[in-house]
C-alpha cells in the first residue's frame, strides 16, 4: 500500500509539471541544503536565452511561491544565489523530493517563467531513537529464534544519508536482524538465540546503535534493558493494521479521530494492554495524543490543511509481559475556507511624476490564497474615482495603472486600496493599501506676497542694517520650490544698484551695503527676481521702492563769520553806536530738512553781557544800549546755533568786536598788547608738542643704541660720534631768521622780522593769526562808515570762502627786546597781504 501511495503521488506531480509547461517555461536546478547565504545555484541568462542589458531592461524579479524568499536574482549577472540557509528537513520533512517553486517575472512585456530548485539533502542530523532507554520484560520460557521487534531510529535525513543499518553490543543472548519494509525503509528485531535463565541472568542490558550511509556516517544509540519474567506466550494483537481517517482541518482539540483496539489472549498481568506512540515525529507529537489504556487518539493542537495535508501515526501495544504488536493510522486533513486572499506587491513605482502619460505602470502585484478549490480562487477590485485602473494578467498577475492626468498641487499622494476576495463558502476579504506619492514638476513659477514692495531706511544707517524682507511662494516643492533672490541689474544715481543694497539669496531680506545719506539720495527703487531651481527654472520680478528718511545728522555751519581756525576777524563799532546799532550778521545753514534745519541763534557769552544781543531768528548782532567810553574797546561773544532736530546739533561762533574812535590808536594797543588767555593757550600747547617730541627722541635714541649695540660693538666710537652729530642739544643750535608767506591778497606789504636765539618760547609765535596795524588817515565826517565799510568787506570776502587769514604771520613788536637785541645781522622781509577795501588803503612798516 505504501509503495502505490508513492507512485500515485510521483504520477501527480508528473501531471503538475505538464500543467506548468503549458501555462510557462520552466527551468530546473537542484542546490543541496544547508549552502551558506550568497551561495550560486545557477545562472539563468542561457536558460531565458538573453544577455545582461536584456535583463535589466526587463526590470527581472525573482518571485517566491512561497512567503519566504529563500533566493534572489542579480539582475546585472542573471545568477540565481541563496538568500537565506535552506533546512530541507525543516522545509519537507520526510518527503522524496523536496523543490521551492519560484517564478522569474520579466516586465515590459510581462513574461512569467518558472524556477523549479530541488533540495538536495546532505548528512547533517544523526538517527535518533524516540527514548534513550526501552525496557522489555520478556518471559524465560521464551523459546530461541523468537524475535523481538525494535523501535527504529528516525533520521531527518533522506535516501544513503537515513539509516542503513543496525548494531548490537556483543551478548550471548541476542542477536539482531536488520529488516527492509515495502517503502524501503529499515526496521529491526531482536532474536533470542539463547534460552533465558532467570535464576542464572534476571536482567540484560544492551546497546543498540542505527548507523546511516552520510559521508562521514553519523550514529544514534539506545539502551535495551530486558527484564527476564516468567513465561508470557501471546503477545498483542490489532483489530487492524492500518486505520484511515478524514479529518476536517481547524477542529476543536480533544476532538476524537480515531480509536485503536487490541487483544491479549494471556490472563492476568500478561493480558494488560497499554498504548503508546512508536516512531512519534513533532508534528504528530503537536497535534495529537493518544489514550494510554483506551487507545483513544484525540487532536491536542492546531489541525492546518496548509501545513501537513496528512499524517501518518504509528501506535503500540504492549501486553504486561513486555510482548508488543504495532500499527498505524492515516489521517488525511480536509481543507476549509480559512485563510484570506493575500496581496503581495511585486513592484511599485513611487513616487510617480505628476507628468506621467496615461496607461503607465505603478504598480505590480499578484493575488495569493493558500486555500485549494474554490476557496483558492482569487479576483481582486479598486475604489471608484481614482485616476488608475486595474489590468489583468496571467497567473493571478496585476497591474495598476495610470488613466488621466495627474496633479500634484491638487494631489500629493493617494492610497488605494486593493480588495482581494476568494469564491469560498463563505468568501473571505482581505485589502491591501498602496501608497503612491505624485513627484512634483516645475509648473509653477514663484509669486511675490505683494504686487509692489515699498520699504523706509532711515539715513546714516550701519552698512549691513536690513531694509525689508520680500517673499514669493511656489506651489511646486522640494527643488522645484527653491527660491532664491536676486537684484536685477540696474543704475541708481548712476550707480549700480549694487553699491546701494544687497539681497539674501535664500532668505529675500534687503541690506543696505552703505551708509546712506539723505542730503544726497532721497529715494530709490530696485527690481527683485525670484528664481526657483526647477529644470528649466522659472521666475517673477517685483519692484521695492526704497525711501531714505532725515534724520538730524548735520550741526548748523556757520557761512559767517568763517571758523576756519585763525583768529576771527574782528569788527569795528564807534563808541558812538546808538541802541539797536547792527554790528554785523552771523548766516548759518544746515543740511537737513524739514523740522531738522530750522536754525535759531542765542548769545552764549559776552564780554559785557548787556551790550550786545543776537537775533534768535536772523542772527543780526545789535547793540542794546548806546556805547560809552566805559564800555571795554575789545569785546568777545559767542554765538551759539542749533537746529530744531532730534537730538538736537548745535555750533558756536566766536565774534571780535573793536569798540574805536580811530583805527591807529585802538588798534596798536591791541596789538601791543596780546592776549593772556592766547598766550597761556599757546604756552600750554608748546609745552605739550615738547614732551612728546622729547619722548619720542628718547625711545628712539634707545632702541638705537640696543640695536647697534647688539650688532654692531665694534663700531662703537663711529655710532658715539654719530650720536653726537645727529643729536645736538639747544644751545648750539644755531640762531635763524625766517622768512613766511601769509598769503596772496590785493597788495603786498613788508615786515622786518628779526629772531633772537633762544627765543622759541611765548614771545615767538609761529603764524599767529593778527589784524595788521592800520595807518588811518585824518577822521573824516564819514569815517565810521568808512571803517564799517571795510570791516564788512573783510568779512564778506570771508564768507564767500577762502578769504582772510589763511595763514597771517606776525611777531610781536617787543619779542626783539625781550630776547635781548636780535640775533641776525640783516633783516628779513615777510610779505603779507591785506585786503581792506577800495577806500581805505593803509599801509605799515
Amino acid at each position: 500500500m505504501e509503495m502505490q501511495s508513492n507512485n500515485r503521488q510521483g504520477w501527480s506531480f508528473f501531471i503538475y509539471l505538464c500543467m506548468c509547461g503549458a501555462i510557462c517555461e520552466s527551468f530546473r536546478y537542484s542546490v543541496p541544503e544547508e549552502k551558506k547565504s550568497g551561495s550560486l545555484v545557477a545562472n539563468v541568462l542561457k536558460d531565458l536565452k538573453m544577455d545582461v542589458k536584456g535583463l535589466s531592461a526587463h526590470r527581472v524579479k525573482l518571485v517566491s511561491e512561497s512567503s519566504k524568499q529563500y533566493f534572489q536574482l542579480d539582475p546585472h549577472s542573471g545568477n540565481v544565489i541563496i538568500q537565506e540557509r535552506i533546512d530541507r528537513e525543516a522545509l519537507c520533512g520526510q518527503k522524496d523530493l523536496c523543490i521551492l517553486l519560484s517564478e522569474i517575472v520579466l516586465e515590459n512585456p510581462l513574461q512569467v517563467h518558472r524556477i523549479e530548485v530541488e533540495i538536495e539533502d546532505v548528512n547533517d542530523n544523526p538517527p535518533q531513537f524516540s527514548e534513550n532507554e526501552y525496557l522489555f520484560e520478556i518471559s524465560e520460557h521464551t523459546s530461541t529464534k523468537t524475535r523481538i521487534p525494535l523501535e527504529s531510529a528516525e533520521d531527518a535525513d533522506q535516501g544513503k544519508n537515513a539509516v542503513q543499518n543496525y548494531l548490537i553490543s556483543p551478548n550471548d543472548y541476542f542477536s539482531l536482524d536488520v529488516l527492509n519494509r515495502n517503502d524501503g525503509s529499515k526496521y529491526v528485531e531482536l532474536i533470542l538465540q539463547k534460552q533465558l535463565d532467570r535464576e542464572e541472568e534476571a536482567q540484560l542490558s544492551l546497546i543498540l546503535s542505527a548507523v546511516d550511509g552520510g559521508s562521514p556516517r553519523k550514529t544514534g544509540t539506545a539502551k535495551i534493558v530486558i527484564d527476564v519474567l516468567d513465561a508470557n506466550d501471546n503477545a498483542p494483537q490489532f483489530h487492524q493494521s492500518v486505520y484511515k481517517v478524514k479529518l476536517m482541518e481547524n477542529c476543536l482539540p480533544n476532538t476524537l479521530v480515531t480509536k485503536v483496539n487490541a487483544t491479549d489472549r494471556d490472563l492476568g498481568s500478561y493480558g494488560d494492554i497499554t498504548f503508546s506512540f512508536s516512531q512519534l515525529s513533532d508534528n504528530v507529537a503537536r497535534s495529537f495524543k493518544l489514550s494510554r489504556y483506551t487507545g483513544e487518539l484525540t487532536v491536542a493542537g492546531i489541525i492546518d490543511y496548509e501545513e501537513n495535508r496528512n499524517y501518518e501515526i504509528n501506535i503500540r501495544a504492549t501486553d504486561g509481559g513486555g510482548l508488543s504488536a504495532y500499527c498505524k493510522v492515516i489521517v488525511e486533513v480536509e481543507d476549509r475556507n480559512d485563510n484570506v486572499p493575500e496581496v503581495i506587491l511585486t513592484s511599485l513605482t513611487s513616487p510617480l511624476s505628476e507628468d506621467s502619460p496615461s496607461d503607465t505602470l505603478v504598480a505590480l502585484f499578484r493575488i495569493t490564497d493558500q486555500d485549494s478549490g474554490d476557496n483558492g480562487r482569487t479576483g481582486c477590485t479598486l475604489r471608484e474615482n481614482l485616476p488608475f485602473m486595474l489590468k489583468a494578467s496571467e497567473n493571478n498577475y496585476y497591474q495598476l495603472v495610470t488613466q488621466q492626468a495627474l496633479d500634484r498641487e491638487k494631489a500629493s499622494e493617494y492610497n488605494i486600496t486593493i480588495t482581494a476576495t476568494d469564491q469560498g463558502s463563505p468568501g473571505l476579504i482581505s485589502s491591501r493599501i498602496i501608497n503612491v506619492q505624485i513627484s512634483d514638476v516645475n509648473d509653477n513659477a514663484p509669486l511675490f506676497e505683494k504686487s509692489r514692495y515699498e520699504m523706509q531706511i532711515k539715513e546714516n544707517n550701519i552698512p549691513g542694517l536690513s531694509i525689508g524682507l520680500v517673499h514669493a511662494n511656489d506651489l511646486d516643492i522640494e527643488q522645484n520650490a527653491r527660491v532664491t533672490y536676486s537684484l536685477v541689474p540696474e543704475k541708481v544715481s548712476g550707480q549700480p544698484v549694487s553699491s546701494y543694497v544687497s539681497i539674501n539669496s535664500e532668505t529675500g531680506n534687503l541690506y543696505a551695503i552703505r551708509s546712506l545719506d539723505y542730503e544726497q539720495v532721497k529715494d530709490f527703487q530696485v527690481t527683485v527676481r525670484a528664481v526657483d531651481s526647477g529644470s528649466p527654472p522659472l521666475s517673477s520680478e517685483v519692484k521695492v521702492h526704497v525711501i531714505i528718511m532725515d534724520e538730524n545728522d548735520n550741526a548748523p555751519f556757520i557761512l559767517y563769520p568763517l571758523q576756519n581756525g585763525s583768529s576771527p576777524s574782528s569788527d569795528l563799532v564807534p563808541r558812538g553806536a546808538e541802541a539797536g546799532y547792527l554790528v554785523t550778521k552771523v548766516v548759518a545753514v544746515d543740511r537737513d530738512s524739514s523740522q531738522n534745519s530750522w536754525l535759531s541763534y542765542e548769545l552764549l557769552k559776552a564780554t559785557e553781557p548787556g551790550l550786545f544781543s543776537v537775533g534768535a531768528q536772523n542772527g543780526e548782532v545789535k547793540t542794546m544800549r548806546p556805547i560809552n567810553k566805559r564800555d571795554t574797546f575789545k569785546q568777545k561773544l559767542i554765538i551759539g546755533v542749533r537746529d530744531n532736530g532730534h537730538p538736537l546739533q548745535s555750533t558756536s561762533a566766536m565774534l571780535n568786536i573793536l569798540l574805536v574812535d580811530g583805527f591807529s590808536d585802538p588798534y596798536m594797543k591791541m596789538v601791543d598788547s596780546p592776549k593772556e588767555e592766547v598766550v597761556e593757550e599757546e604756552d600750554r600747547t608748546l609745552t605739550m608738542y615738547l614732551v612728546i617730541c622729547l619722548v619720542v627722541i628718547s625711545f628712539i635714541f634707545l632702541v638705537s643704541m640696543l640695536v647697534f649695540v647688539a650688532i654692531k660693538i665694534h663700531k662703537r666710537r663711529k655710532f658715539i660720534e654719530s650720536s653726537a652729530l645727529n643729536f645736538p642739544v639747544g644751545p648750539n643750535f644755531p640762531e635763524n631768521c625766517g622768512d613766511a608767506d601769509a598769503g596772496s591778497l590785493s597788495r603786498a606789504y613788508n615786515y622786518e622780522v628779526c629772531l633772537a636765539g633762544g627765543s622759541l618760547n611765548s614771545e615767538f609765535r609761529f603764524l599767529r593769526p593778527l589784524f595788521p596795524v592800520f595807518s588811518v588817515e585824518p577822521p573824516h565826517n564819514n569815517g565810521e562808515s568808512r571803517i564799517l565799510s571795510a570791516s564788512q568787506e573783510v568779512s564778506s570776502h570771508e564768507a564767500e570762502g577762502h578769504v582772510m587769514n589763511q595763514a597771517r604771520g606776525a611777531v610781536s613788536e617787543d619779542a626783539a627786546a625781550r630776547s635781548g637785541g636780535p640775533s641776525c645781522t640783516g633783516n628779513q622781509p615777510i610779505t603779507a597781504n591785506a585786503n581792506i577795501g577800495q577806500n581805505d588803503w593803509l599801509s605799515y612798516q
